[in-house]
C-alpha cells in the first residue's frame, strides 16, 4: 500500500495503518525529487485528541544554539529519552510510487531512515519514519505527539559518534492543509536538522485512513561518543 494516495483504494488488514503516513510520504518523495506539489495549502498545526501542549513551542522554552553540521555518517539507532524509545534504524528508499518505504510491520519497533537523502548530523534535513501502531499493538512512534520542544533526540551513527538534536517544533498537520515543503524543508539554512514522522489525528475506520501526520522537527545541538 505504500505510495498510494490514501483515497485511491480502501485498505484492509495491516495496510490500513499505513495509508495515513503513505499519503504524506508520497508528497515527501515528490519534494525530494524536486517535483512541483499541487493541491496542497499552507501547513496548519492542529492538536490531536485535545493535546494542545503537544503542538508548537511553549513560550517558556529556551532552545540552545545550533551545533555546526558534522561529517556524513549513517544512522544506526534513534533514541528519544522522553518516550523511552530506543530503536534500531533501517535504511529505506522510495517505492515505485515515489513514497518513502517505511519499515515492514514485522519490524514495527524499528525506525526507517530515507537513505537517499541527508545523513543525520550533516547539513540539511534527515527524514525518519515510523509506524504509530499495528492491528494488535502500539508501534515505535505511538506516543510521538507527546514530544515537547526542548527535549532531545539522539542518533547513534556508524562513525562512533552520537548526534544530539533538540526538538524545536511539534506539529499535527491535517492532511487537508498539508504542505510538504513547509513540513520537511529546513527551518534555518545551514543547520543539520531531522524530522520524525508518523500518523496522527483520528483514524477513520470507514476509509481506513488517519486524518493527519505528526511531524517532530529538531536541529543538531551537540555531539558525543
Amino acid at each position: 500500500m505504500a505510495g498510494h494516495d490514501a483515497d485511491h483504494e480502501r485498505p484492509t488488514g495491516h495496510g490500513r495503518f499505513l495509508t495515513g503516513i503513505a499519503w504524506a510520504l508520497a508528497l515527501v518523495g515528490l519534494w525530494l525529487w524536486g517535483s512541483e506539489i499541487t493541491d496542497v495549502r499552507g501547513g496548519v498545526s492542529e492538536p490531536t485528541n485535545g493535546d494542545v501542549a503537544a503542538v508548537g513551542r511553549p513560550f517558556a522554552v529556551e532552545l540552545p544554539d545550533a551545533h555546526e553540521p558534522l561529517g556524513a555518517a549513517r544512522p544506526l539507532r534513534v533514541d528519544v529519552p522522553s518516550l523511552r524509545v530506543r530503536a534500531p534504524v533501517i535504511t529505506r528508499g522510495l517505492d515505485q510510487y515515489g513514497a518513502i518505504d517505511p519499515p515492514p510491520f514485522e519490524q514495527a519497533g524499528a525506525v526507517g531512515w530515507y537513505g537517499g537523502g541527508t545523513r543525520p548530523g550533516a547539513e540539511g534535513t534527515s527524514l525518519f519514519v515510523g509506524h504509530v501502531d499495528t492491528e494488535t499493538r502500539p508501534a515505535v512512534f505511538y506516543d510521538l505527539s507527546a514530544v515537547r520542544p526542548g527535549e532531545k533526540i539522539r542518533v547513534t551513527r556508524d562513525d562512533g559518534s552520537v548526534a544530539e538534536f533538540t526538538v524545536d517544533d511539534v506539529q499535527v498537520i491535517n492532511r487537508k492543509h498539508f504542505d510538504a515543503k513547509k513540513a520537511y524543508g529546513p527551518h534555518e539554512e545551514g543547520r543539520a536538522e531531522l524530522r520524525l514522522i508518523t500518523c496522527g489525528g483520528t483514524f477513520d475506520r470507514a476509509t481506513g485512513t488517519y486524518s493527519a501526520n505528526v511531524v517532530v522537527s529538531a536541529y543538531l545541538t551537540g555531539v558525543g561518543s
